[in-house]
């Protein structure tokens, strides 16, 4: 697979960018069963102690702490950033994200504490940052990887955001997404 180079990549933001602000769509849920395995599913149940159930999300600790990272229980990235790293569909469960949507994931649209209703699910975007590593440059190339670490990429979250289960149930791919406040305002 050729990686797209800088020049290529900066042309496909403009359709990034456009991606919806308020509601857009559930395009693709992926579990991590272990390392570099990947399992894309049409279904999935998204639980308060394990995230999306059958990820490998509380084997995959950090080593400073002593459980897994609840700020770190699901990651999330834009289908439309996906898709113009990944090249084709087939190729976008490599990024190892969970969930894959169409929606603006910008640190201007979703700030930390900002919920996300979908399906009977609901989420809340986390403060933890989330950034491209060496499996990622070597999947997608170096250009994809210093865009999404640079601080451009970063603003737009084109590596994707982390959050956490405040509402569990089934999700399924098509599931509407939408804002549904964020913690200041649901505890205001």
């Amino acid at each position: 697979m050729r990686h797209l180079n800088q020049n290529e990549l900066e042309a496909g933001l403009d359709e990034v960018r456009r991606a919806p602000a308020d509601q857009g769509t559930l395009r693709m849920i992926v579990r991590r069963p272990g390392v570099d395995r990947r399992e894309v599913f049409e279904t999935g149940e998204l639980s308060l102690a394990d995230g999306l159930v059958g990820d490998s999300w509380r084997t995959r600790s950090d080593p400073r702490l002593e459980s897994p990272d609840p700020d770190r229980q699901i990651n999330i990235i834009n289908a439309r950033a996906i898709d113009l790293f990944a090249g084709s569909p087939d190729r976008w469960s490599l990024a190892g994200d969970q969930l894959y949507l169409d929606f603006d994931l910008s640190d201007e649209n979703l700030p930390p504490g900002t919920r996300l209703a979908l399906g009977e699910a609901e989420i809340e975007i986390t403060d933890q940052p989330h950034t491209g590593c060496a499996k990622f440059r070597e999947r997608f190339g170096i250009d994809v990887l210093r865009l999404v670490n640079s601080p451009h990429g970063r603003a737009l979250n084109l590596r994707g955001v982390c959050a956490r289960v405040i509402r569990p149930g089934t999700v399924r791919q098509g599931d509407l997404v939408k804002k549904v406040g964020s913690i200041a305002t649901v505890a205001g």
